[in-house]
């Protein structure tokens, strides 16, 4: 399992991804933005050899990494995650407030 500020990069066995995956939408620059924060526009970007960002065709925000080469997440805040071959499930960190769960702002 692997966190990078509000996204966590979840290990699944490949049999777990959904049937219905179609590849997710890329940002105006072409990148496999999982998240871009609020506050400083700044995004969780994916690269690599032959990685593939899915989405549900139904759900273009709930992603999914197929990762058969070599894969790596990267911020301009934090360090850069080595993501080794196999397939992930992406998930957004959410808080606790009083009366409310809510994402976590990066």
């Amino acid at each position: 399992m692997y966190r990078q500020g509000d996204v966590l990069v979840v290990p699944i066995d490949a049999a777990e991804l959904p049937q219905n995956l179609v590849a997710a939408p890329r940002d105006h620059r072409n990148r496999m933005v999982l998240a871009r924060g609020e506050a400083t526009g700044h995004a969780h970007v994916v690269t690599g050899e032959r990685v593939s960002m899915l989405c549900p065709a139904d759900e273009p925000g709930r992603f999914y990494l197929l990762i058969e080469g070599y894969g790596r997440l990267g911020h301009e805040e934090h360090g850069p995650i080595a993501l080794s071959p196999g397939a992930y499930r992406v998930l957004h960190q959410r808080e606790y407030v009083p009366g409310a769960v809510r994402p976590v702002a990066d």
